[in-house]
């Protein structure tokens, strides 16, 4: 790599900085980009059937190499457990890009146009190469869910990890290394914002995934270029919870979707609106069951709540916190973070919230859960609606038909009915952000094949009616 200056990392647990990098510099990268499309010229667009035992030989060198990734996965974001998942979750992604890849792929059936004689059919070329720009909150599992369908549509694949959270890179690297047909058409760039952008110049198409800030600069960059881009940007999820709900269901379920990763995802619980007839038992549960989660700052690493990863958004976090109390919010546990060397912030309840604190308009992206009260079923669909994002919602009905016909008119992608934050789990059926939370054709779904590809018509004529110069005929009769 080109001498860059060098980039200090902080260890999440810790609070020390105890990793350093020198990201790759413009020369660096095209020197790269250069690699991945002779790589990508080859049998790779070509041959589906060899970029399948590519991508399961890629599986097996992850296994092959796994203790030394959750290791480093660990040190990156402070959790163990949800470094495992991480990790885990590479397999699921592969076998279900593969089946959709296959299905994407499959030999097209020339169609009857509505001319007599015409056929057509489509063909998929896809784009030579694809920046992923991933971030810090999931650094593997949301690099390999936009980079392996990207792979499997036969594009390669420029990297750009977050560099809040590099140190599994390495072991990423040595993971593509040992899978030498990956290792032509797959490739890292370390480094940080000025690196991203650098990658955009390259490539054909972007994925990116992080804050509604940095995705707007990557749309106006990609944009310059004349290039798509796809966005998976931030959240400010709402959850409705009406008065036939069960609530030993839905208080330990909302918990868990608001605190989960200590709230650092972007399909976290933010908004909590719950009707008159339950809101004072529901608030009685919520907090006792939040107040029994323990931090894992201990000496033992054991408890429910990680460390924040990212050490400024816990000035983030405490700046919604404390906006809403000076505008009469009251703070039920929780509301101060904990310096322990890294930051944890404990599982945080606020009542007496209002649509004009901060946080109810904007992403906190921390273990808070303000509650707001509500009479009408019209007027929750209003709250819930009154935002900038919609990336995912959640209701809590006493059946389902109740609560389908809430999560109809919710202005969001995806809305869990019963449950909270299914998006995360359900990956076979499209999911497309509305609002500011995401542009360009859902990574879910058989989009997530086919968003890297252009599509291609070829159209035959099988009429044997010749059409000549004749039919150009334009003169006097």
């Amino acid at each position: 790599m080109t001498e860059e200056r060098e980039i200090k990392v902080r260890n999440p647990r810790t609070g020390t900085v105890d990793y350093r990098f020198r990201p790759a510099g413009a020369p660096d990268i095209k020197t790269l980009a250069e690699h991945l499309r002779a790589g990508q010229a080859s049998d790779w667009q070509r041959d589906l059937q060899a970029r399948i035992l590519t991508l399961r030989r890629f599986v097996q060198s992850i296994d092959h190499h796994r203790e030394a990734l959750l290791r480093a996965l660990s040190e990156d974001t402070g959790r163990e457990r949800v470094a495992e998942i991480e990790v885990a979750s590479v397999k699921r992604v592969v076998e279900r890009a593969i089946e959709l890849a296959e299905a994407a792929f499959a030999r097209p059936v020339p169609v009857a146009a509505s001319i007599p004689g015409l056929f057509a059919h489509t063909q998929l070329v896809p784009y030579a190469l694809v920046g992923v720009i991933s971030p810090w909150n999931f650094p593997l599992l949301l690099a390999m869910i936009d980079a392996i369908p990207a792979l499997a549509a036969g594009c390669s694949v420029l990297l750009k990890p977050s560099e809040i959270t590099p140190r599994h890179s390495e072991v990423l690297q040595q993971c593509i290394d040992d899978v030498p047909a990956l290792a032509g058409v797959l490739a890292i760039a370390q480094g940080d914002g000025a690196t991203g952008a650098r990658v955009i110049d390259v490539v054909d198409a972007v994925a990116f995934t992080g804050s509604v800030r940095t995705g707007r600069h990557v749309a106006c960059r990609a944009a310059e270029r004349f290039i798509p881009a796809f966005l998976e940007m931030g959240g400010n999820d709402a959850v409705v919870v009406t008065d036939s709900a069960e609530l030993s269901r839905a208080v330990p379920i909302v918990l868990r979707a608001a605190v989960a990763a200590a709230g650092q995802a972007c399909q976290s619980v933010e908004r909590v609106y719950v009707q008159d007839g339950i809101y004072d038992e529901f608030i009685a549960r919520l907090v006792q069951e939040a107040s029994s989660l323990e931090l894992t700052a201990g000496v033992d690493g054991q408890g429910h709540i990680g460390p924040l990863i990212f050490a400024q958004q816990a000035d983030i976090i405490q700046s919604h916190v404390d906006d809403a109390l000076e505008q009469g919010a009251r703070v039920l546990c929780g509301g101060k973070p904990l310096c322990s060397g890294g930051i944890w912030y404990p599982p945080t309840i606020l009542t007496d919230v209002h649509h004009r604190m901060r946080i109810m308009q904007e992403e906190t992206f921390g273990p808070v859960i303000p509650v707001m009260r509500f009479t009408r079923i019209e007027e929750a669909i209003q709250l819930a609606n009154d935002t900038d994002y919609g990336l995912s919602a959640n209701v809590f009905a006493g059946d389902e038909a109740e609560g389908v016909a809430i999560a109809q008119r919710l202005d969001a992608g995806v809305v869990s009915v019963n449950e909270a934050s299914l998006s995360t789990m359900v990956h076979e059926f499209e999911q497309e952000p509305f609002k500011h939370s995401g542009m360009g054709p859902p990574r879910m779904g058989a989009s997530s094949i086919t968003r890297y590809c252009r599509k291609k018509l070829i159209v035959s004529n099988r009429s044997e009616q010749v059409r000549g110069v004749e039919s150009l005929w334009d003169g006097a009769r």
